[in-house]
């Protein structure tokens, strides 16, 4: 059994990671929208290697990698579809 974080600190630790995102995307030479797109791609796949690796459950009762891997799509969809609108 993985030892589980307390849902606080599985949301800080996104926080954290996206706000990293996002200033590592400000200085992409794409721009900033196709830069994100990139990063928040790299962590989907990121993240649910660490909860393959890890062992966590897929549908748990905690918040953990896995989550963090559909918060990262929907934020992944939403910088999408912006970016093909303008």
């Amino acid at each position: 059994m993985p030892h589980m974080l307390s849902p606080a600190r599985v949301i800080a630790r996104f926080a954290v990671r996206v706000v990293l995102l996002a200033a590592f995307a400000a200085f992409g030479s794409v721009g900033f929208g196709r830069s994100l797109v990139v990063l928040l791609w790299m962590s989907i796949i990121l993240c649910a290697l660490a909860g393959l690796v890890r062992r966590e459950p897929l549908f748990g009762t905690v918040l953990n990698h896995w989550d963090e891997a559909v918060a990262f799509g929907a934020l992944f969809a939403l910088v999408h579809i912006a970016n093909d609108v303008t």
